[in-house]
């Protein structure tokens, strides 16, 4: 209730760069709120090319970026008082548009959330500065930057997950890096040794980011193309395909400790989950009977851990991970207090 009379009539300029439908899904919820929200793609275009340029060489794209930007300036600042600017990752907004948006929205709160690493991606370091309110899911960036720590969320979709009759003992989804093939192949080939039935589905931002890893990154030789999608799925594929699985397998970048969207959509769907990253004990969330953690150069599994059911966690702890607690956390109150005893 208090997040829907904070936000009620506020006007919000909200970028995001087009992720698995999950910008629409925050739109949609602040709507709901009661907000008015003016949204753009953080980048200028969705294309295949413009995420491979700017991953590999952005500095070739930064004329169009700035172009795009100011056009943004030019098209929203006049008409609309904002209340709020809400930043999710900041992969590539310059630090001319916020420095100017700040002169044209001299009241407006600068809010920055990021659900990737600050070493996949430096550039928001660069403007971490220009904002009133910083958040991250990584709790190594938190720490290192001095700024707030708020792990992912999941969607209301999750919530109406139920238990129907399964396909599948094991179900991996994620873009394909590092050596989530490698790791996932390997369970995959003890799951066939164990009668168990396994899903996985490797996404790739697009070809010419495939080509680049294929040449510079030697975790990507093991990767077989004829197994990579160069389409994301939509939320509601995801969501089927929980419906049918038991346990969701989670392998974290190597480089990255926040815990994946993929653990919080386990825990939303009452699924079970096994993963990589020990950063998951943690958290309160944490019960051995719904998490087994492996260890990625040495993994051993355990038959017994796919016979035993989900338990469900304590109601107010999975209120405040779903998305309307991450909001809560982003424009009313980071609680701090509460998050930083996962650090």
């Amino acid at each position: 209730m208090i997040i829907r009379e904070a936000l009620k009539d506020k006007n919000i300029l909200f970028f995001s760069v087009q992720t698995f439908d999950l910008e629409k899904e925050i739109i949609n919820k602040l709507e709901e709120f009661g907000a008015n929200v003016h949204y753009y793609d953080e980048r200028p275009a969705n294309n295949n090319f413009t995420k491979g340029i700017i991953r590999l060489k952005r500095s070739l794209y930064q004329t169009t970026i700035d172009n795009y930007y100011k056009n943004i300036l030019n098209s929203v600042s006049q008409n609309v008082v904002f209340d709020y600017l809400f930043v999710n990752r900041g992969e590539v907004i310059p630090a001319f548009f916020l420095e100017e948006f700040r002169i044209l929205q001299p009241d407006c709160e600068f809010i920055f959330y990021t659900w990737d690493s600050f070493t996949n991606h430096k550039h928001p370091i660069t403007i971490l500065k220009y904002f009133n309110r910083k958040l991250t899911f990584d709790p190594e960036d938190a720490v290192k930057y001095n700024i707030n720590f708020r792990p992912l969320f999941y969607l209301d979709a999750y919530k109406d997950v139920k238990n129907e009759v399964l396909e599948y003992d094991t179900l991996f989804l994620g873009t394909a890096h590092s050596d989530r093939y490698k790791i996932s192949s390997e369970i995959g080939q003890w799951c066939v040794k164990n009668n168990l039935k396994i899903f996985c589905y490797y996404y790739m931002h697009g070809r010419l980011v495939y080509l680049y890893k294929r040449i510079f990154d030697k975790t990507f030789k093991q990767f077989d193309y004829r197994k990579l999608s160069f389409k994301s799925l939509k939320l509601n594929d995801i969501v089927n395909l929980y419906r049918k699985s038991k346990v969701i397998l989670d392998i974290n970048h190597p480089h990255q400790k926040g815990l994946t969207m993929r653990t919080f959509e386990a825990i939303g769907a009452r699924r079970k989950l096994i993963t990589t990253n020990k950063e998951i004990l943690k958290f309160p969330f944490y019960n051995p009977n719904n998490i087994y953690i492996i260890e990625r150069d040495h993994i051993l599994l355990d038959k017994a851990f796919f016979k035993t059911d989900y338990q469900d966690i304590e109601n107010d702890i999975y209120d405040k991970l779903s998305m309307e607690g991450w909001l809560y956390n982003i424009f009313i109150d980071a609680e701090a207090s509460f998050w930083n005893k996962c650090l």
